[in-house]
């Protein structure tokens, strides 16, 4: 089985991946941590590779490439798989790959807070970060994939994290896998 866990910036999605995957047996695959790899081997932060994507969409599709070639490799080994990554539903979805897919999102100001929290910035400066990597991800998948990124029809579950723990929101997940 594949679940694939979307979200907003700051939603908790990453989380909520690593501890379903942990919790119940799952092969991680993260998108976001090949995508710091790949900037990290430029030798740039997030936000200039952002904007780096935002000219070359060969960033884009590699990375996106590569997270289907290794969600494809679990799935044929018989691994059960939880991909964590904002579009991924989209595009195993658009390439017909059976997948349990869930949205995960929270108020922007909740969001800021986990951010500044988590990387020790300034609640602005985090509020700022996380606006423009959503504007500059909005512009490429929209470009790349024509994939909007406001549009969560395509999900089994919404969940909205803000009153939940990352552990009840894997155990909601299970709940409705298993339906």
């Amino acid at each position: 089985m594949i679940v694939v866990v979307g979200g907003t910036i700051g939603s908790g999605k990453t989380t909520v991946a690593e501890r379903f995957a942990e919790h119940f047996g799952f092969t991680l695959v993260y998108a976001g941590g090949m995508f710091r790899q790949m900037a990290a081997a430029r030798g740039v932060d997030l936000a200039a590779f952002s904007k780096e994507a935002e000219r070359d969409h060969s960033i884009d599709r590699e990375l996106d490439g590569r997270v289907l070639e290794e969600v494809l490799r679990h799935d044929s080994f018989g691994s059960d798989v939880v991909v964590d990554g904002r579009i991924q539903a989209h595009l195993l979805a658009q390439r017909r790959v059976p997948c349990f897919k869930v949205w995960i999102d929270a108020p922007l100001d909740v969001r800021v807070e986990r951010i500044a929290g988590r990387e020790r910035k300034a609640l602005e400066v985090a509020r700022r970060e996380i606006l423009d990597r959503e504007r500059s991800e909005r512009v490429r998948y929209k470009e790349i994939y024509g994939i909007h990124l406001d549009d969560t029809s395509d999900f089994d579950l919404r969940i909205e994290s803000s009153d939940k723990s990352p552990e009840q929101i894997a155990d909601l997940i299970l709940s409705r896998v298993r339906e």
